[in-house]
């Protein structure tokens, strides 16, 4: 599938993949592997993603460790490592916002594909669709990944699921589909009527009611570094703090510089310490 990837690569991604499979660990291909699946895309990539439920991890690095890979839990929110050398897979059980975490209807939903010539359940497009939702980075913004899942899956889709995976965040789905419907003229009607409808009607009933007195701030869920001065210069309380199970403040490694602008806009800046970073 993919002409990229070096013998050294496809010998350690497809080991790993089939240690996990033979062991009984449920396990879904997702990144690269998974977008081809469902698009065609073809584009180079440096490792293997694999999703797995959180209480699954901990025995996936056990059983890599046993054999020969070196793992690591790099962030206890979603993230961990295998290493084969300076190769390495992704152990992956949550987004890197902690919202989108693997359960079993990850796993219920599954189609059956192919990757590295080994047969494997794929991550499903909705819930492909529900992490890469929240990529919005400085350096990374997988809204591109989204509106092409839509244009290839759109009108098979389990919307319901997918508007119920978003559910409290149904404006980042909504700001999605509205860039789908910008990139794509001609396939608007990939996005059911019905949800523009609801989505619609969330939108006018949340202006007309009164304004949340918590002084919020759920960029964070999109960008960890990018909305670092709402937290820790103006005031704004992360939403992960409130929306996230098990997050605490500081637990983030994840910072960018924050700079104070002077108000009189003249080019004297003072760097200041965001609440991220202490």
């Amino acid at each position: 599938m993919n002409p990229f990837i070096s013998p050294a690569e496809k010998f350690a991604h497809s080991r790993a993949l089939i240690t996990l499979q033979e062991a009984g660990i449920p396990i879904l291909v997702g990144g690269a592997y998974a977008m081809f699946h469902y698009t065609g895309l073809v584009r180079y990539t440096k490792d293997l993603d694999l999703f797995l439920r959180r209480e699954d991890e901990a025995r996936a690095r056990a059983v890599l460790s046993q054999a020969g890979y070196r793992t690591e839990l790099v962030d206890q929110m979603w993230l961990s490592k295998a290493f084969w050398g300076d190769i390495f897979i992704d152990l992956i059980f949550s987004s890197g916002n902690g919202i989108a975490a693997v359960d079993d209807d990850w796993l219920r939903h599954a189609p059956v594909g192919e990757a590295l010539g080994v047969e494997t359940r794929m991550v499903p497009p909705e819930e492909m669709i529900w992490s890469k939702g929240y990529v919005q980075e400085r350096e990374r913004w997988d809204g591109a990944d989204v509106a092409h899942l839509l244009r290839a899956c759109g009108k098979e889709l389990d919307w319901r699921r997918l508007m119920r995976r978003f559910d409290e965040h149904w404006q980042v789905l909504m700001a999605h589909v509205t860039l789908f419907s910008f990139s794509y003229p001609q396939d608007r009607d990939v996005v059911p009527r019905w949800v523009w409808r609801k989505l619609l009607d969330r939108a006018e009933r949340q202006q007309a009611e009164p304004a949340n007195p918590d002084k919020l701030c759920r960029g964070t869920l999109l960008s960890r570094t990018q909305y670092a001065p709402d937290i820790g210069l103006w005031g704004y309380r992360d939403a992960r703090e409130v929306e996230v199970p098990g997050f605490e403040p500081g637990s983030d490694q994840v910072c960018a510089p924050v700079f104070a602008v002077n108000p009189r806009r003249d080019e004297s800046r003072e760097p200041v310490v965001a609440a991220s970073e202490v």
